[in-house]
C-alpha cells in the first residue's frame, strides 16, 4: 500500500486530489493538510511514502515545506501539484519526483502513482537504485509532462514540432531539438541527423537510405530515424574503441 499525504490550502482541491489518488489501486491518503506546520507534524507522525504538495500554502512556501520534509526523509517522493508552473525548475532542485499543473488529470495522476508503485516494488525486490530516473520536462500546448530519459527511444523534429517517442507514448512539444539534446547523456543518446536524436542502445538495424544517409530501425517502436554517414562513422568508431 502506498501511503499518500496531501498538502493543499484549498479544501475543495484537497477533496478532489484525494478522490483521484484513491482511484489508483493500493494507494491511500493518510493525511490532508492545509499548512506548513500541520504538514511537518503529520509527516513526522505518519511517515507517508508520497507527498502531494502545493506551491502556495495560503502565503507560506510549499517549496520550503518540501525542503523541510526532505531533511526528515531524503528518500521521500514529493509530487508538486499546483497552478504555478513557473516554479518547476526550483522544484526539481529539491529532487521532486513529479510536477503536476492544475487542473489535474486523473490519468496523469494515475501514471505518476503507477511509476512510484513500480519503483517501490523494485526496491522491495532488492533493486540497488532507490533514486528516480533522470527526467526531461516536456512542455506541450496544454500540459507539462515529465519523461524518464531511460524510456526515450527517439526524438524527431518535424513540421515545426518535436516528437519524443517512448515505447508506449509520443509527446509533442515546441522545444527545439538542440535544447533537449543538451539535457541528455551523450553516452546514451546521439544526434544522428539534423532532425533526429536516438538512443544508441535502441539501434537495431541500419539500411542505406540515400547517398549519404541511413535509415535506422529501432528497438521498442515501429518508428524509424535517419542517420548521416558522418554519424554512422562516428558510432562505428566508438563501438570499435569499446571492444
Amino acid at each position: 500500500m502506498i501511503k499518500v499525504m496531501i498538502v493543499e490550502d484549498e479544501a475543495e482541491i484537497r477533496y478532489i486530489l484525494q478522490k483521484m489518488i484513491e482511484r489508483t489501486d493500493d494507494c491511500k491518503v493518510i493525511s490532508a493538510c492545509d499548512s506548513f506546520a500541520s504538514a511537518i507534524s503529520d509527516f513526522i507522525k505518519l511517515r507517508p511514502d508520497v507527498v502531494f504538495m502545493d506551491i502556495d500554502l495560503n502565503g507560506e512556501s510549499g517549496l520550503e515545506c518540501a525542503k523541510a520534509i526532505t531533511e526528515v526523509d531524503p528518500k521521500i517522493k514529493i509530487v508538486f501539484a499546483t497552478a504555478h508552473s513557473e516554479y518547476m525548475a526550483n522544484a526539481f532542485e529539491i529532487y521532486a519526483f513529479d510536477y503536476l499543473v492544475k487542473p489535474f488529470n486523473l490519468e496523469r495522476i494515475g501514471k505518476t502513482l503507477s511509476r512510484i508503485k513500480s519503483l517501490s516494488d523494485a526496491a522491495s525486490l532488492g533493486d540497488k537504485s532507490e533514486s528516480s530516473p533522470d527526467k526531461l520536462i516536456i512542455k506541450g500546448k496544454e500540459e507539462i509532462n515529465l519523461v524518464d530519459t531511460e524510456d526515450i527511444i527517439m526524438i524527431e523534429r518535424t513540421d515545426g514540432m518535436t516528437r519524443i517517442v517512448t515505447g508506449d507514448e509520443i509527446y509533442l512539444t515546441s522545444q527545439a531539438l538542440s535544447t533537449l539534446e543538451e539535457k541528455l547523456d551523450p553516452e546514451k543518446f546521439m544526434r544522428c541527423h539534423k532532425s533526429y536524436i536516438i538512443k544508441i542502445d535502441a539501434v537495431k538495424k541500419l539500411e542505406v537510405y540515400g547517398r549519404w544517409t541511413y535509415s535506422v530501425t529501432l528497438k521498442g517502436t515501429a518508428e524509424t530515424a535517419l542517420m548521416t554517414s558522418e554519424k554512422y562513422d562516428e558510432m562505428k568508431s566508438k563501438y570499435a574503441a569499446n571492444k
